[in-house]
């Protein structure tokens, strides 16, 4: 009998290797190739479509805006730009536990109620889904239920029962008949992921995928599932914290980065209309080492708590940690702190923090940053109703910020007085309610807080 032929394949990018290797030729990821038994070719199912499409002119097409189908639940239509698209293809990750089929269900539920839908459960059995639905509450009557891993059977359920939207539970149980992978394998995944999107590009049919995520956070599998889907959403937050927050990293439809927070109740997961309160401490009183960010996450502006501690060092090496913030970026500002505005931490152990779990990946949290550990180095507190954003670049200056009189607006809104803002995004007219603070240079923001 013939030795099957195998090949080894990255689980990162999904390229392929005749023999092993310790580094990925592809994507120069190291430990990622794992070997599997190459498929032998299969004609028919890749097969095209009938009739080859055209060439044609671009600006003879007439473009048209995509119907949406909202899902009930505001803030998850938010996330995806205004709720399902015909024939989309969705893939959601998140840490286990955190609420990914309890969101998906919820929306099966109110969405079978205008259209039909399907939920295809390979990780838990049909009495489990039923349970959940139960202790929720949801009323399940229009809800159709298959639990399958094979992906024949469930594009036969697809193709036979037409619904307009169907959740997959999760990819990674999934296995093809025409591959001798297992399942999770880089090729099932790979495999499944194509067959679904191709069926629903054929149909019509929204499919939403859910994902298992490694240690590090990222999807499992290889990176080319989330160049073939075409919205990505993740989970965020402490699995332990009663918050969760869904943003899309990747979006064909909608903005991207745009956030949806949700609170987790005994009835499932419920959209927070007001997520600013979530991320602002309630202190009874002025405390050092805080200071309110106004961020921009996707189209809503949100602001932030961004608390510092400093701390005498007790080890030859200063500990620099951050948490909801980027880490290597405040050993820069502490740098610039030093060289442009005269103050010293490479005595001090400084530690950043943003409330709520929330994470800021924009460079406009740099001056609310570099004012907190100013706040907590002197033990002095920043003026109360202060709010703060930009950029702070190596030569000192303070750079612009994207939409500045939306994050101001909504400071105004939530009661805030006072804003340090860029000079470049001062306000033409006066904000009622709110004085400006314009700075160009960290040195003249500390010196004006100084009085």
């Amino acid at each position: 009998m013939a030795k099957a032929k195998t090949t080894f394949v990255c689980s990162e990018c999904g390229g392929t290797c005749p023999k092993w290797e310790g580094k990925c030729p592809h994507c120069g990821e190291w430990n990622t190739l794992t070997e599997t038994v190459a498929a032998p070719a299969q004609q028919h199912r890749f097969a095209p479509l009938a009739g080859a499409s055209p060439v044609r002119n671009l600006a003879e097409i007439e473009a048209r805006e995509l119907p949406r189908q909202p899902s009930g639940i505001p803030e998850f239509d938010r996330v995806l730009g205004g709720g399902l698209v015909t024939g989309a293809v969705i893939l959601i990750g998140g840490d286990p536990g955190i609420g990914k089929s309890t969101l998906l269900l919820q929306a099966l539920v109110s969405l079978s109620r205008v259209t039909p839908v399907l939920y295809v459960t390979g990780e838990e059995s049909a009495e489990q889904v039923a349970l959940r639905a139960r202790r929720l509450e949801l009323a399940t009557d229009e809800v159709k239920l298959l639990a399958e891993i094979r992906l024949e059977a469930i594009v036969a359920a697809l193709t036979e029962e037409r619904p307009r939207v169907a959740v997959i539970d999760s990819i990674q149980t999934l296995y093809s008949s025409e591959l001798s992978a297992a399942p999770g394998s880089v090729s099932q995944v790979r495999e499944c992921a194509a067959q679904l999107t191709r069926l629903a590009k054929q149909t019509g049919t929204a499919i939403v995928l859910i994902g298992h995520v490694t240690k590090d956070g990222a999807l499992a599998g290889p990176r080319v599932l989330e160049h073939i889907v075409d919205t990505v959403l993740y989970f965020e937050g402490d699995t332990h914290s009663s918050f969760r927050l869904v943003r899309a990293i990747k979006n064909r439809f909608g903005a991207v980065n745009e956030l949806g927070v949700f609170a987790m109740t005994d009835r499932g997961l419920r959209g927070v209309s007001n997520p600013s309160a979530l991320f602002l401490s309630q202190h009874d009183r002025n405390v050092s080492g805080s200071c309110v960010m106004a961020t921009q996450e996707g189209t809503r502006p949100l602001l932030v708590e961004i608390q510092a501690l400093v701390d005498g060092a007790h080890v030859p090496n200063p500990r620099r940690l951050s948490v909801g913030l980027e880490s290597t970026r405040l050993a820069m500002l502490l740098a610039v702190l030093h060289r442009h505005a005269g103050v010293a931490t490479f005595d001090q152990d400084v530690f950043v923090n943003a409330v709520g779990g929330v994470k800021i990946t924009e460079p406009a949290a740099d001056l609310p940053v570099l004012l907190a550990i100013m706040s907590s180095l002197r033990d002095k507190p920043l003026p109360e109703g202060l709010i703060a954003f930009g950029e702070v670049g190596l030569a000192g200056e303070i750079r612009p910020a994207p939409r500045g009189q939306e994050r101001l607006r909504e400071a105004a809104k939530l009661g805030f007085r006072l804003a340090l803002v860029p000079k470049a995004n001062a306000p033409r007219q006066a904000i009622e309610g709110l004085e400006i603070w314009p700075v160009d240079r960290i040195d003249a923001a500390i010196d004006r807080l100084r009085g």
